[in-house]
């Protein structure tokens, strides 16, 4: 569990990775103040450099980029007639199918007692 703490001359920081969107802030004779990634009091800087609003993780959008990016790469090699084979990473029809069964499995099983199902 990384954290980082700093005590500076007017109070403290507090931050820990596995909860990475906030941060406490201590001021010295004062209680502690949380301060969430693009919310309240996060300041202006950090609102301009926050790509997605409150209550979205950090990766959020950078998963969907990578994604339509994927996708545009394999677009490209399409159209240049280059084998797609594993020079592109994303989600298929198959990966879909996959997601389903897996949500269907869940939902046998819970229906058993949570049994064991065959997937």
């Amino acid at each position: 569990m990384p954290c980082a703490f700093g005590y500076g001359e007017t109070g403290g920081l507090e931050w820990a990775q596995e909860d990475p969107n906030y941060l406490w802030h201590t001021p010295f004779g004062e209680p502690k103040r949380l301060i969430t990634r693009n919310g309240s009091g996060a300041g202006d800087a950090a609102a301009r450099l926050s790509r997605v609003p409150p209550g979205h993780p950090e990766g959020y959008l950078e998963g969907f980029a990578n994604i339509y990016s994927e996708a545009a790469d394999a677009i490209v090699a399409r159209r240049e007639g280059r084998e797609l084979a594993d020079e592109v990473i994303y989600p298929t029809i198959l990966d879909g199918l996959k997601g389903v069964e897996f949500i269907d499995a869940c939902i046998r099983s819970s229906a058993r007692n949570a049994a064991w199902v065959r997937v």
